[in-house]
């Protein structure tokens, strides 16, 4: 079954709509090989329709022009692109395509598909918070900047129950930069202040 990895830089208080402003000063050779390593899990790329806009618009020129990232450029150019949108779309970007039918019903299906390997989604905050409350999401890759935006879209949205995840890595990068790589997991045993006095500091 085909993993469904999200992709996102986040600041350190969980904003995941990223400013350039805040994320090109920390971009640098260890994050540009972790969104490599990312990228190389992916057969099918699954992108809300702001991000294959920002990306489509960007990086078939970058792949026309030829210069230090344009073999990137050629990766994304050449992967399958699933695009979430509700309306119908004319794709200038080769391997794109519309998502049929619901998401959720759309990414089990992609899921079960025995030819792909990996679903990899790039940024697309709606996408991954309908997948998480799906129970659809094998891996938050985070790339946690050491800084508070105090303002853009958060990852987490409101709910009525907590996600819980388990950390599988981290990596902490000369910028300050924090890769974390979390997979959903149940929740601990409910534990009250009770159950833990004999671990507060001086408890004898």
């Amino acid at each position: 079954m085909a993993k469904v990895i999200s992709t996102l830089f986040i600041s350190a208080d969980g904003v995941a709509e990223i400013d350039p402003d805040w994320h090109f000063p920390y971009f640098d050779e260890n994050m540009g090989r972790a969104v490599g390593e990312d990228y190389d899990t992916a057969d099918v790329l699954l992108i809300g329709r702001e991000t294959y806009d920002s990306f489509a618009g960007a990086w078939s020129d970058r792949e026309a022009a030829g210069g230090d990232d344009a073999a990137f450029a050629k990766q994304l150019g050449d992967v399958r692109k699933v695009v979430v949108s509700r309306q119908p779309l004319d794709f200038s970007w080769r391997n794109s395509e519309l998502i049929k039918g619901e998401l959720v019903d759309a990414v089990t299906a992609l899921k079960a598909d025995a030819g792909i390997r990996g679903i990899l989604i790039p940024g697309s905050i709606s996408v991954v918070q309908q997948l998480l409350a799906a129970g659809l999401v094998d891996e938050l890759r985070l790339l946690v900047h050491p800084v508070a935006a105090r303002k853009g879209r958060k990852l987490f949205d409101d709910g009525d129950a907590p996600y819980h995840l388990r950390v599988t890595a981290t990596e902490v990068f000369p910028t300050g930069v924090l890769r974390v790589i979390y997979a959903p997991t149940a929740g601990p045993a409910k534990v009250g202040y009770a159950e833990i006095t004999d671990q507060v500091p001086g408890a004898r």
